[in-house]
């Protein structure tokens, strides 16, 4: 479900063991953080061969599993992917679809750019912030 990869064909997403989806990854560490299991490499790591190159999907509908099993309600997420690229306004509700159907909750994605500054900026990479609400 990596973002950049899976909704728009002429991206090419972060390189990483799994499918580099910024945004799942972002989205995860928020669950795993709010509810107290710690974060994507003490959950997954990078060396447990079932997670290599695993969609951003399948960790989003692992991690709200683990959050449930834990005793929380997912009430939501939101995720704000930082970069010049992909533009997401065409294909934002697309995106929300997707990743509340794997985490069996809503999910709302918002984008910025930070105007030519930093990494992101420079085209070098991109990032992503995540806040969840857990009951």
């Amino acid at each position: 479900m990596n973002v950049a990869c899976l909704l728009f064909d002429d991206e090419v997403g972060p390189e990483g063991h799994s499918d580099g989806d910024v945004v799942a990854h972002a989205a995860c560490d928020a669950l795993l953080g709010a509810a107290g299991l710690g974060d994507l490499g003490s959950n997954y790591g990078i060396t447990d061969p079932e997670w290599s190159d695993a969609p951003g999907a399948a960790f989003l509908t692992e991690t709200a599993a683990r959050v449930r099993a834990a005793g929380f309600d997912i009430a939501n997420v939101a995720v704000q992917l930082i970069g010049d690229r992909p533009r997401l306004g065409s294909r934002r509700a697309e995106a929300e679809l997707v990743m509340s159907e794997a985490v069996g909750a809503p999910v709302s994605l918002s984008a910025t750019t930070t105007d030519g500054l930093g990494l992101t900026g420079r085209g070098e990479g991109i990032a992503a912030i995540a806040t969840v609400l857990l009951v």
